[in-house]
């Protein structure tokens, strides 16, 4: 049985610094049954003319105007044919070997839907920020704490993605938070403790500029499994077990470490 295709979906829109080096770590896994997808939204600060300097190595790719990032990537795996699916923004990293570990993750689990791995903050020049190391997939953990599957190490079986409708162009930010949350329903969810991929954390990045937005779509993706936007009863007692719950999971399988930084924001 040969290497299942994996279709990696990068959607960018004028990420000219990074986007480089976001193929790079693509490519560079020289994994033989990639699919590379890139959706650009029409950028103007020279990534295009970058993007075609790999263009052999990419399935597909297009540069125009489209209603965000979510858009984008519907976009992208609808034309995509890969067994295992994920997506990789424009200005984070897949490390080396990760879609050789996926790979041999899910040809050993044939049980499993979707697996995450760990990850590795970074800041805007590639600078080490914190090794996030992480638990297991927990239902309760996740909906009341917050949304910790790092998605840049997410994978997921393709015929899972179809069978809960794909990505919802509602939400704009929190987009992952609302597919996990459906996978959660619809299959297995399972992590792995090796670390897939370098996540950026710096100011300008989308997430940071628009984080009230980002929260205001959680809570809404969330509160459909309480049965309504108000928090049910007992709503602060879960909050408090469930971390407590996370902090002791996470204590107990070390990840925390070192020299291990809470706020990412304080250099």
């Amino acid at each position: 049985m040969g290497l299942p295709k994996i279709s990696v979906v990068i959607p960018s829109y004028n990420q000219a610094k990074f986007i480089g080096g976001t193929i790079q770590s693509v490519i560079s896994q020289d994994y033989p049954n990639l699919e590379l997808i890139i959706i650009d939204g029409g950028s103007a600060d020279g990534s295009v003319d970058i993007i075609k300097k790999y263009k052999k190595f990419i399935a597909y790719s297009v540069s125009e105007a489209d209603d965000g990032q979510t858009d984008a990537l519907v976009k992208g795996f609808s034309r995509s044919s890969g067994d295992i699916q994920c997506w990789l923004n424009s200005d984070d990293l897949l490390v080396q070997s990760a879609l050789g570990d996926v790979a041999d993750y899910f040809t050993k689990r044939p049980d499993v839907d979707a697996v995450f791995g760990d990850t590795e903050w970074i800041d805007e020049n590639g600078d080490a920020l914190r090794r996030q190391r992480e638990i297991p997939f927990n239902w309760f953990i996740w909906l009341y704490t917050y949304n910790y599957i790092p998605g840049m190490s997410m994978f997921w079986r393709r015929k899972l993605y179809e069978k809960v409708g794909g990505l919802n162009r509602k939400y704009q930010l929190a987009m992952d938070a609302d597919l996990w949350a459906r996978f959660a329903e619809a299959g297995c969810i399972m992590h792995s403790r090796k670390t897939w991929s370098q996540m950026r954390f710096y100011p300008s990045q989308k997430n940071q500029r628009l984080r009230a937005q980002s929260d205001a779509e959680d809570l809404e993706i969330r509160s459909r499994y309480w049965g309504g936007a108000t928090p049910p009863p007992l709503y602060g007692l879960k909050k408090t077990t469930a971390h407590l719950l996370r902090v002791g999971w996470r204590l107990l399988m070390g990840c925390y470490h070192v020299g291990y930084r809470k706020d990412l924001s304080k250099r």
